[in-house]
């Protein structure tokens, strides 16, 4: 006999809907792992049907090791807002930054294929389709990156809800919380402005040269001669580096330093160097294309089952 005792059970073990959980009982003559089994199946087959649905909303998490020696930022998308503020999603994106942190995995593909963190009787995959049954929309697990601090620390920032995730790793021979003050610093300044590269050495050719030919069109439109234009490019190079490169880029908390310059000025409080070694920044669903959709229609498709 399949008692009320019994679907709450399996309603708390699977999150699925009380019928099914009723359904699956059934079907199973009250086998609660076969019941489980039941439920992952047709689970999967709801997120087979939803895997053609955009995701790009969702959040980007962040997580750093209590030595603060290692760090991750991971983005997991869904469909719509709403989802992305449900608890089950939060801690769902929680536990992938925490499995990246544990893990030597580098690739999606491995994190996805291993052990969930938050149950490890399901692999990470297992875990987001029972999600997507359970909350009816699509998800997805994009990227991830992970830093580790042999010297020095890894800091993290969130902006925004999850909006902006960054990651910024630092070298510095002592470990306090002057550093720590710096290394967050530095993760709102990449949050805020946005920098393409760590330093000047990091600007790849193509783009220096693209920039370069943008300035010289720029300067012979403007009526420049010819004989001063290279020195107006290289000018506007320069300027082009304060803009992209984090090091030279003004400091957005005190305009009369640098990033470089408030490192360095940090530095001497703690009493030994410190430098940026590299930072990574996520921006929510970037990248990808949206489908635009006329709410009247959306709402007229739902009425009619199409």
């Amino acid at each position: 006999m399949i008692t009320a005792a019994m679907v709450k059970e399996l309603r708390e073990r699977t999150g699925s809907g009380m019928m099914d959980c009723k359904k699956a009982l059934n079907e199973t003559n009250g086998d609660m792992d076969k019941a489980i089994e039941v439920l992952r199946e047709k689970g999967l087959a709801a997120a087979t049907k939803k895997a053609g649905r955009i995701a790009a909303e969702g959040v980007v998490v962040t997580y750093i090791s209590e030595d603060m020696k290692t760090g991750a930022v991971v983005e997991v998308n869904c469909e719509t807002d709403f989802v992305a503020a449900n608890e089950d999603f939060k801690a769902l994106a929680d536990n992938v930054a925490k499995m990246v942190v544990a893990s030597e995995f580098t690739t999606v593909e491995e994190l996805l294929a291993a052990k969930y963190v938050g149950d490890e009787s399901m692999t990470l995959q297992e875990a987001v389709t029972a999600l997507i049954a359970k909350l009816g929309e699509n998800m997805s697990v994009r990227r991830f990156e992970k830093f580790v601090a042999d010297n020095g620390i890894v800091q993290s920032y969130i902006h925004g809800g999850g909006k902006i995730g960054v990651l910024v790793q630092l070298s510095c021979e002592k470990q306090d919380d002057v550093l720590k003050t710096v290394a967050k610093d530095v993760a709102m300044q990449v949050a805020a402005a946005n920098p393409l590269f760590l330093n000047r050495d990091q600007v790849d050719s193509e783009s220096l040269e693209k920039e370069k030919e943008i300035y010289r069109v720029q300067a012979l439109n403007e009526g420049k001669p010819e004989n001063i234009v290279e020195k107006m490019v290289m000018g506007r190079i320069s300027k082009y580096y304060k803009e992209v490169c984090l090091v030279d880029q003004v400091w957005v908390k005190n305009g009369d330093y640098t990033i470089a310059k408030y490192v360095a000025e940090e530095g001497k409080k703690i009493g030994a160097a410190v430098e940026v070694v590299r930072f990574a920044r996520f921006e929510r669903g970037e990248g990808i294309e949206k489908k635009e959709e006329n709410f009247a229609e959306e709402v007229q498709r739902q009425v009619s089952g199409k």
